[in-house]
């Protein structure tokens, strides 16, 4: 089976979801690295392998994307929790400091207000000894966790 395009997100779904209720979940488990994949070869929890070819142009997967709709089940995508730092600026100068320093690093930041799940105004970042030794040295507070994140985290391009 090749799958060519992501059919929905079980997350943005509406409350009730009663057309999935009964649908048994068959999941391809993937760490975020590959989330960014438009071709990829992918095994579910039940052994079945499947392509996965998607349109140029269209958005990463993400934790809950719907590749696959039958009539008894469906193959969704379960993103691996990903090792991660984060951070809790105490002020905005302090996080105009840390962005900073993470920025010449080339480090991908990602940015939640106390709405979140964090329930915090932080920022999340992969984690790093050399950034986790920084914050310690500098004193700002974090948290080293397993999060599964919303989107990738993406390789920085660069040049001078």
């Amino acid at each position: 089976m090749i799958i060519e395009k992501v059919l929905g997100n079980l997350h943005d779904l509406p409350a009730s979801r009663a057309q999935y209720a009964g649908l048994h979940q068959e999941k391809v488990v993937l760490p975020s690295s590959q989330l960014v994949k438009r071709i990829q070869r992918v095994t579910t929890d039940h052994g079945n392998e499947i392509g996965i070819r998607l349109q140029p142009g269209s958005g990463d997967l993400r934790d809950g994307d719907i590749l696959h709709l039958a009539e008894t089940n469906m193959i969704v995508v379960s993103v691996l929790p990903t090792d991660v730092l984060v951070i809790a600026p105490r002020s905005v100068h302090e996080m105009g400091v840390v962005a900073h320093s993470l920025g010449n690093r080339h480090l991908q930041a990602q940015f939640f207000d106390g709405a979140s799940e964090y329930g915090a105004e932080v920022m999340v970042c992969q984690y790093d000894h050399t950034v986790e030794d920084y914050l310690r040295h500098v004193g700002v507070p974090y948290d080293r966790q397993e999060r599964v994140m919303p989107v990738p985290f993406r390789h920085a391009e660069h040049s001078h």
